[in-house]
C-alpha cells in the first residue's frame, strides 16, 4: 500500500500561506506604517518591564531581531556543511567580497553626494548605507538560494561566517569608511562602531543565530520538527512585524513633514548600493568559473544583507532621525526583488574557454 504523509499542521499550514505570499504581507506592513504608524512608533521606543525589585528594560525591535535569527539558526542545516572543506573557494571569494564590496560601493556613492547641494553632503544617507553594508550576509538569503536551486552548503557557510565575524568586521568597516562623513554623523558612526564592539553584533546577531545553530544539532528529531513549526511562524510573523515597526518611524514621519527630495535621494542611493553589489557578485562568480549554483549563492551573499539588523543599530544609535531609516527600507525591498531575478533566471554554467 502507498504510504499516506501526514497532514500538515495548523501552525505547518500558516507557515506556508506566509511564505507563498511573503511579498504582499511585506507591502501591507508597509502600508499600514504608512496609514498607521502610531502602533509602530510606540512599539520603537523604548520601554520597561516592571520587575520586584527594579524594571528591566525592553526594546520590541531587537526581542524580534532575535527571534528571526535564532529561527534562521534553528533552519540552518550545519551538516550540509562538509563539502566546504573539499570546494572552499566560492566561500572564500564570498567573504572576500562581502568585506570589500562597502570599500568600493559606499565611497563611490559619496563622491556623487558630496557634490549635491545637501547641506551635510550626504552624511545622513552615508551613514544610513554604511549601516547596511556593514552587517553580515542576511539569514534570508539561504531560503532563496533553496528557492532557486543553489548551492545550500555554501550559502549556509556565507551565513555563518559572516555573523560569526560580524564583531570584528562591523567595527572595521565602520572605522574605514568613517572619514567620508562629516560633523555629527561621524562622531555617531564611531559611537556605533563602539557599540557594536561593546556587543551589538556578539548578542544581538550571534548570539541568536548560534543558540539556534547549537539547539538544532542537540535536539531529537521530533523535538526539532516541533520546535520548527511553532517558531518558524512565529519568526515569520515576528519579521513581518519587525517591518512594520522600522517603517512606522520612517515613513510616520514622512507623512507629518513630506521630504520628496530625501525620498528620491534615499531610494537613488539604495539602488546604486545594491545594483553594485548583486553586480560584483555575478561578476566574480564568472570570473572564478564558479558552476551555476556556486555563482547563484556567491551573487546572493554579496547582495543581501542583513537590513534588519541595521535599522535595529540605527534606531539604537539615531532614534531622533527615523527619516535615516528609508534608504535602508528601499535596500530591503530591493535586495529581494533582485534575489527575486537571480534565482529565476539562474545564472547560466560558465563557459569552458572553447
Amino acid at each position: 500500500m502507498e504510504e499516506v504523509s501526514p497532514r500538515p499542521s495548523g501552525m505547518e499550514r500558516a507557515t506556508q500561506w506566509l511564505r507563498q505570499r511573503l511579498g504582499r504581507t511585506v507591502v501591507l506592513a508597509y502600508a499600514a506604517a504608512l496609514f498607521l504608524p502610531g502602533p509602530g512608533v510606540w512599539l520603537r521606543q523604548a520601554h520597561s518591564l516592571p520587575l520586584v525589585p527594579g524594571q528591566l528594560p525592553w526594546s520590541t525591535s531587537q526581542f524580534l531581531l532575535a527571534l528571526v535569527l535564532f529561527s534562521a539558526g534553528l533552519q540552518v542545516p550545519v551538516r550540509a556543511l562538509g563539502g566546504l572543506f573539499r570546494r572552499p573557494l566560492a566561500l572564500l571569494a564570498g567573504l572576500v567580497l562581502h568585506l570589500a564590496i562597502p570599500l568600493l560601493a559606499i565611497p563611490a556613492v559619496a563622491f556623487l553626494l558630496h557634490r549635491t547641494s545637501d547641506s551635510d553632503g550626504g552624511s545622513g544617507l552615508i551613514t544610513a548605507m554604511i549601516l547596511i553594508v556593514a552587517m553580515p550576509v542576511a539569514a534570508g538569503a539561504t531560503v532563496w538560494t533553496g528557492k532557486g536551486e543553489g548551492d545550500q552548503p555554501t550559502m549556509v557557510g556565507l551565513v555563518l561566517a559572516s555573523t560569526l565575524l560580524s564583531p570584528l568586521t562591523i567595527p572595521l568597516v565602520i572605522r574605514t569608511l568613517q572619514p567620508l562623513l562629516s560633523g555629527e554623523y561621524a562622531s555617531t558612526l564611531a559611537r556605533a562602531g563602539h557599540t557594536t564592539q561593546g556587543g551589538f553584533a556578539l548578542v544581538g546577531v550571534v548570539g541568536p543565530c548560534a543558540t539556534g545553530i547549537v539547539l538544532r544539532l542537540l535536539l531529537p528529531a521530533p523535538w526539532l520538527k516541533r520546535w520548527l513549526s511553532t517558531i518558524v511562524p512565529l519568526a515569520l510573523a515576528g519579521s513581518l512585524l519587525l517591518t512594520y515597526v522600522n517603517a512606522s518611524g520612517a515613513l510616520g514621519t514622512f507623512v507629518a513633514h513630506p521630504r520628496p527630495l530625501l525620498l528620491a535621494a534615499a531610494l537613488t542611493v539604495a539602488t546604486l548600493v545594491c545594483l553594485l553589489s548583486f553586480a560584483v557578485g555575478r561578476g566574480a562568480a564568472r570570473l572564478l568559473g564558479l558552476d551555476a549554483p556556486a555563482a547563484s549563492s556567491l551573487t546572493l551573499a554579496c547582495g543581501m544583507n542583513n537590513s534588519s539588523a541595521s535599522a535595529v543599530l540605527l534606531t539604537t544609535t539615531l532614534p531622533d532621525k527615523p527619516h535615516l531609516l528609508l534608504p535602508v527600507l528601499a535596500y530591503g525591498l530591493l535586495q529581494k526583488t533582485a534575489a527575486s531575478r537571480v534565482v529565476s533566471r539562474r545564472l547560466p554554467l560558465p563557459s569552458s574557454g572553447t
